[in-house]
């Protein structure tokens, strides 16, 4: 393990924080300079402290929420958008904050202007705070140990498309035989272990936990499935206990409390926005505005999903098909809501219905489901909380996503499920409209009508 590891992580935290701080003494000028003074009863010195500070946890709470204080782990674009949805969100509560305080809507143009400056600030911090982690934070040599499996090679072009964090140096194939494979392990930073035998790679785990090596394991389905275990402490021996149905009866009822709530007053912000898609798609070509289809949700249920019409009327009329980024199906108004993915607000009526909810595993069409699970047995597992608008594998993975690794991730949202991470994942979902895979492939779910 590189000593200096702990340090160089220390740094970067560092000027994360010095970096929020600056953005917190903005505000506070804003704030003295403007609204404390139009406060009805403004406060004192120590009044206006707190007002500052609870600033700045709001907005360490809301980069936290958009993990935009992973500076180097993302590239620069996916850590700046992050942060600015941060920071936005940051000012918007407080501007809230602050009408409550006055008890009366003041004028948001001072926080507006601040917002630019900041927005300025945070990408110029950023840019130098990255050029900084990779000065002080070289790639990290990996050996790649790995068996036979289908996803080696997947798994090492997407290593290699972040060379700034990683160079795979070697590639060892488990039939060296582990007394040729341990003796190499100590020469690179860390291990990477992908589709080896399950002997094989407890021995490789437990050379590296003895020798301070960093392992990188690509999960296989059983392991994320121990990852939802609970320990028991009833004799003196550990156990581990999967109880394997999914949520709790509490957890099902606080998440269709929030699905209900939020859902509810989505609909009606957004309504004039979806009145005026529904307007753009019949007087475009005077079809239908919706689109229904047959999908699957909780225990395998089916239900007909809805979404905006983004096709030409019978786009399917040869039979179900994949949409390619250029179909000439797609019509005009269909790219725009498509590409925004405003053709899924419609299903604010399934949540409402309770066919879906606003986070989960994305539905699936039966046919294409049944057709998955021909070579990934195990993709039904996902069926084990009902459909979601949004999800982690949405917000982490792209379009062109392999089934196998959405299904991994939609298994861990399920095993580490909680009603912050739900909130984290729709916060984190904004993301998806700004930054398009398109170029990379055929899309999945999103990409049928």
């Amino acid at each position: 393990m590189n000593k200096r590891e702990p340090w160089h992580h220390l740094a970067m935290q560092g000027l994360y924080l010095l970096g929020s701080l600056i953005l917190t003494v903005a505000f506070g000028y804003c704030w003295y300079d403007y609204y404390a003074i139009r406060i009805i009863y403004p406060f004192f010195r120590r009044g206006n402290w707190v007002v500052i500070f609870l600033y700045w946890i709001i907005l360490l709470a809301s980069m936290y929420m958009n993990e935009g204080q992973k500076v180097g782990y993302f590239t620069f674009g996916q850590t700046i958008f992050s942060q600015l949805i941060g920071l936005f969100m940051a000012d918007l509560i407080m501007y809230i904050v602050i009408a409550l305080i006055a008890r009366q809507m003041m004028n948001a143009l001072p926080l507006l202007l601040l917002l630019v400056l900041q927005s300025a600030f945070l990408i110029l911090w950023t840019y130098l705070s990255t050029k900084i982690y990779h000065h002080i934070v070289p790639p990290r040599r990996m050996v790649l140990v790995s068996g036979k499996g289908r996803h080696v090679d997947a798994l090492i072009k997407k290593v290699s498309s972040r060379d700034d964090k990683y160079e795979i140096s070697r590639q060892l194939d488990e039939s060296l035989g582990l007394e040729n494979i341990l003796p190499k392990l100590s020469d690179f930073d860390a291990v990477m272990i992908c589709d080896l035998n399950i002997h094989n790679r407890n021995i490789i785990m437990k050379y590296c936990y003895e020798h301070d090596i960093r392992i990188y394991v690509a999960p296989r389905i059983s392991d994320t499935i121990i990852r939802s275990a609970t320990e028991i402490h009833l004799f003196d021996t550990p156990l581990l206990l999967c109880r394997n149905y999914g949520l709790s009866i509490y957890q099902r009822a606080v998440k269709r409390f929030f699905d209900i709530l939020i859902s509810a007053i989505a609909l009606i912000l957004l309504s004039p926005l979806m009145l005026g898609i529904a307007a753009a798609i019949k007087i475009y070509d005077g079809g239908p505005v919706f689109y229904r289809q047959v999908r699957l949700t909780l225990n395998g249920k089916e239900f007909k999903i809805l979404k905006f019409r983004s096709m030409i009327v019978n786009a399917e009329k040869a039979g179900a098909q994949l949409a390619g980024k250029y179909d000439p199906r797609i019509t005009p108004v269909g790219h725009f809501i498509r590409r925004y993915r405003l053709d899924e607000l419609p299903q604010l009526l399934n949540i409402l219905k309770g066919d879906m909810s606003l986070v989960g595993p994305r539905p699936e069409r039966p046919a294409l489901a049944a057709k998955i699970s021909e070579t990934i047995p195990e993709f039904n597992y996902r069926l084990k909380v009902k459909a979601g608008l949004t999800g982690f594998a949405q917000v982490i993975g792209k379009y062109n996503t392999s089934p196998y690794d959405k299904l991994e991730m939609d298994l861990m949202y399920i095993a580490d499920y909680s009603l912050m991470k739900d909130l984290r994942i729709l916060l984190m979902t904004p993301k998806m409209l700004f930054v398009h895979d398109g170029s990379e492939g055929v899309v999945d779910e999103n990409e049928y009508n």
